[in-house]
């Protein structure tokens, strides 16, 4: 009857916001990759992966657009649900899409639905102090959020680009003051993509948050990847922070456990994945 009291004393309990935090402070890496449906979330599992994060990236990786603008609600929701039935222990987090939180109103309202449809226990939002109004009204609703900061696909077009971010002084400066107050305004864990390595260790030791990097360097608290990547699916040119997992693998759930072990034993991300 009291299915979280059976899943807390199981031999792999689930993953929680508390599981993340002591796992920082022990100075154990986060694994985490990406998910969009039951099958491949039921392999991420089984292959030791601490967090699953159901990423509009599927605009670009499923459905085969340039940018992951055009994905929906309704696109996320439906994914985010199919993972959820696959999987057990990780911690399950989906992404806000473009324009579903411009207001605290549309973003408490588009929340809800991604936990109670789509199953997720996180929402991950782009932006930096421009969002610190919507983190703060998330977290005082009790809805665990991730801060997304450096390269943000979301705004590809205002920025010209995937582009590093937080290359000169000021941007740099300008990302850590973004960090800390979105932490203070009761983000759960930020996410940093595409900053030189040396920001994104700062920037992790500045927070008491949980920082998971992609293309961030080695010194975040976790990493994170496309599992089309992982798995050597996606086509064409990939990312420099990219590495595929199943060179010397005979199946997909010995690349995810070869990624999954190189996260934690610190090979990954090498020196070539860094910017």
């Amino acid at each position: 009857m009291y299915k979280h009291l059976q899943e807390r004393y199981a031999p792999r309990p689930p993953v929680n916001v508390a599981t993340l935090v002591r796992m920082k402070a022990e100075q154990e890496k986060i694994a985490c990759i990406t998910a969009y449906d039951a099958s491949f979330a039921t392999l991420v599992d089984d292959a030791g992966v601490d967090l699953v994060l159901v990423g509009d990236s599927l605009g670009m990786v499923i459905q085969g657009h340039d940018t992951t603008v055009p994905v929906t609600l309704n696109d996320v929701i439906y994914h985010c649900r199919a993972v959820a039935k696959g999987l057990y222990r990780p911690f399950l987090m989906a992404d806000m899409p473009f324009m579903t939180y411009a207001s605290k109103e549309q973003a408490l309202e588009n929340a809800v639905r991604l936990m109670q449809e789509g199953g997720a226990k996180m929402v991950k939002l782009e932006g930096g102090a421009g969002q610190i109004e919507i983190v703060e009204f998330l977290a005082n609703h009790d809805i665990a959020v991730c801060a997304h900061l450096g390269l943000k696909p979301q705004s590809v077009h205002k920025v010209g680009g995937f582009r590093v971010q937080g290359r000169d002084e000021a941007a740099a400066e300008q990302m850590m003051r973004d960090a800390k107050v979105l932490e203070a305004a009761g983000a759960d864990i930020v996410l940093l993509e595409c900053i030189p390595s040396k920001l994104g260790g700062e920037i992790t030791q500045s927070l008491h948050v949980p920082v998971i990097g992609i293309g961030a360097g080695p010194h975040t608290d976790g990493q994170i990847l496309v599992l089309y990547d992982v798995l050597d699916i996606t086509a064409g040119r990939k990312p420099k922070f990219s590495k595929n997992f199943m060179t010397g693998q005979s199946s997909a759930l010995d690349a995810v456990k070869a990624f999954t072990h190189s996260v934690k034993s610190l090979e990954y991300p090498a020196p070539e994945h860094c910017f």
